[in-house]
């Protein structure tokens, strides 16, 4: 039977398949820019695309790739990818208590569990499950897609500043940074961070200033604590 407000399970179903979907084909365009970059930095185009096949977190393939076509050191590289995939335990944490699956199909999950995932599973409570695995299976298909696009044809682009794509790797930082501003020890954090970065540049090797700015988590983290702690005693 039809809901009468047209909200039915079947109706709700299709709308989380469609966002998936229009999410997937947006990263699309993400992931055959992070090809393009990743083959004019000195990857193969092999390497290109077993790195979003095995690693699959857009943020962290941006860092690695910008940080080596800069040149700095793999270790540089390899510390500022773990550094943004962190974010991506804590997700793991808060979704395993959304989302019960057998051993198997845990270790599938994991590997999907990215900023698009969380927020369907976490936009779509009555369909948590369902949210996860359209959006996840959804955005490693056309993500990988767009890399091998654009890994294949980057020789034929050229120069990626020539057309703006060098631009995507700091617009997306931007991007993930920008929702979180609203708050007063995540702007603290922020400013500290990149205040480190920038000052700390001249002087140690490419990458290394990434790294660096971890430490504006303190500051923000100590200026966040005690407006917690207030709000707390207000509402008891």
């Amino acid at each position: 039977m039809q809901d009468d407000a047209g909200t039915g399970p079947s109706r709700r179903g299709s709308s989380v398949a469609a966002e998936a979907a229009a999410i997937g084909a947006a990263v699309a365009v993400f992931g055959a820019t992070f090809g393009v970059l990743s083959v004019a930095a000195g990857l193969t185009p092999l390497q290109t695309q077993a790195t979003s096949l095995l690693v699959f977190t857009g943020a962290s393939q941006f860092a690695a790739v910008g940080i080596i076509d800069s040149g700095g050191t793999t270790a540089a590289a390899i510390g500022s990818a773990l550094l943004l995939a962190a974010r991506n335990g804590m997700y793991g944490v808060s979704l395993s208590r959304r989302i019960r699956v057998s051993l198997p199909r845990r270790f599938v999950a994991a590997q999907l569990v990215i900023d698009e995932t969380t927020a369907m599973a976490t936009a779509h409570p009555d369909e948590t499950e369902r949210a996860f695995w359209l959006t996840g299976l959804s955005v490693f298909v056309f993500w990988n897609l767009g890399t091998l696009v654009g890994a294949l044809g980057g020789g034929a682009i050229g120069d990626p500043a020539t057309l703006g794509l060098d631009a995507a790797f700091p617009a997306g930082f931007v991007a993930l940074m920008a929702p979180h501003l609203r708050r007063r020890d995540a702007r603290v954090a922020a400013a500290v961070g990149g205040a480190v970065a920038i000052v700390s540049v001249p002087f140690v090797p490419a990458g290394i200033p990434v790294l660096l700015a971890a430490v504006g988590v303190v500051p923000g983290y100590l200026v966040g604590t005690p407006l917690e702690a207030g709000s707390t005693e207000i509402d008891s």
